[in-house]
């Protein structure tokens, strides 16, 4: 990856501004924590990432990133989880937007495991949920009030797009919005972006979960992004396959499983073109899984 690749950054709030700061933001990183750095790694949407050698010559990863509201409290959800399925936070800098990372190692993508054998690289997430579920409060945002912007935002951008959803579906994710926000069981650590590719393969575990968008949610919600994620297969088959067994092997309620993965699917499933179709396909199929 080079800044280059991040230009699809700069129609995003802020991101022009960002991507100017950019080159100096790494700058002052590496002169804070007196690091070498390599080529970029040829992964993520929102920031820069590069491995990195401190002093004492321990590997890293620096990574920075466009502050924005998914991505708040990165720092605090690895600290909170200190390495038990995630990957470590060495340091961070606020005010850069900044994360000093451990460095996994050989790093492979889940998504690898799940080209071949899907159910296997299941059994690694439904494994890896039970420890990144933990008890969950301040600071990080609640899923009450992520839901309602979430809500707000894919209405705003049905109308733009000219109306080209059909209106069940996008009625029905307002409303599962709505009222799976208001019925919630006891609130966790819960990350809206554990998919495939944010799973990579460590020496120290097995797997390690990086990139995390926390929030203080309910487990039902946790696992949406798994559901949906066509990184382990994209087939109405599949979806409701993965929709079965998270809900069965970690106890889980299916009908608001479905309810949230159908809902933060089509809120996800809008870009600057308009509605994405294999989201708006997912989500279909989770809206008719009854």
């Amino acid at each position: 990856m080079t800044y280059e690749d991040l230009e699809p950054l700069r129609d995003e709030p802020g991101g022009a501004a960002w991507l100017a700061a950019l080159p100096t933001l790494v700058e002052e990183c590496v002169e804070r924590w007196s690091l070498t750095i390599g080529e970029a790694f040829g992964h993520g949407y929102s920031s820069l990432a590069m491995p990195a050698i401190l002093p004492d010559d321990t590997d890293a990863v620096l990574k920075v990133e466009l502050p924005h509201r998914e991505a708040e409290h990165e720092a605090a959800a690895l600290r909170a989880w200190n390495g038990d399925g995630a990957v470590r936070l060495l340091d961070d800098d606020p005010a850069r937007c900044a994360f000093l990372l451990e460095r996994v190692r050989p790093g492979s993508h889940l998504t690898e495991l799940g080209t071949r054998d899907p159910d296997a690289a299941l059994d690694v997430v439904i494994g890896l949920l039970p420890r990144l579920w933990i008890p969950a409060g301040e600071p990080f945002r609640s899923l009450a009030d992520e839901a309602a912007d979430l809500r707000t935002e894919m209405l705003a951008d049905w109308e733009r797009s000219g109306r080209t959803v059909e209106p069940r579906l996008v009625e029905a994710a307002a409303e599962a919005f709505a009222e799976l926000a208001a019925t919630q069981g006891e609130l966790v650590l819960v990350n809206q972006d554990l998919h495939a590719d944010n799973i990579l393969s460590a020496t120290r575990a097995p797997w390690l979960v990086i990139d995390p968008k926390p929030l203080a949610g309910e487990r039902e919600f946790g696992v949406a992004a798994i559901v949906r994620g066509g990184e382990l297969g994209h087939s109405r088959a599949a979806v409701i396959r993965r929709l079965d067994r998270v809900s069965a092997e970690l106890d889980l309620d299916r009908e608001r499983v479905r309810g949230w993965t159908m809902a933060h699917t089509l809120s996800w499933g809008f870009d600057a073109h308009g509605p994405m179709p294999e989201h708006v396909e997912t989500a279909t199929w989770l809206l008719d899984a009854r």
